[in-house]
């Protein structure tokens, strides 16, 4: 049961999604540990999957882009892990997601703000999809928070 997750392991990940970049040696303290302690959790959570990477959370506005959420629907005869390999593969599109509910996919696009451009990458995303019997799109005008744990 070495591999079991516990407070302190819990604890660490609710820090690091607050901040990726603190230090081993900050999170000891924090945690009232110690850094090595830190390093032998961090090794075991990286190897077990647990964290799967470091990342940032951009400003598309900012940037000047437009996050935009496809919620969709495939009919039962399509198979969804054929669909999911092609659309990895797709630059345009950010997050790929199962889902349960109203989609059984859930899709995160990133593109121009143009509209005319956007809706050319919408339309490309979706004609590699078949069987699409319901779609919905969502525009991202805010992102207030953002937490993993």
């Amino acid at each position: 049961m070495a591999d079991k997750i516990n407070g302190i392991d819990i604890r660490i990940l609710k820090l690091l999604s607050k901040n990726a970049r603190l230090t081993y040696k900050e999170l000891a303290e924090i945690l009232g540990t110690t850094r090595q302690r830190i390093s032998r959790r961090m090794d075991r959570l990286e190897r077990n999957g647990v964290i799967k990477k470091y990342t940032v959370i951009p400003d598309y506005d900012a940037l000047g882009y437009v996050h935009v959420i496809l919620g969709i629907t495939v009919k039962p005869s399509v198979s969804i892990d054929e669909v999911i390999s092609t659309l990895v593969e797709d630059e345009n599109i950010k997050i790929v997601q199962r889902a349960l509910g109203s989609h059984n996919l859930v899709v995160h696009i990133v593109g121009p703000k143009d509209m005319k451009e956007l809706e050319k990458i919408i339309a490309e995303v979706t004609k590699k999809i078949p069987g699409i019997d319901k779609l919905d799109i969502t525009f991202i005008t805010e992102t207030i928070k953002f937490e993993v744990l």
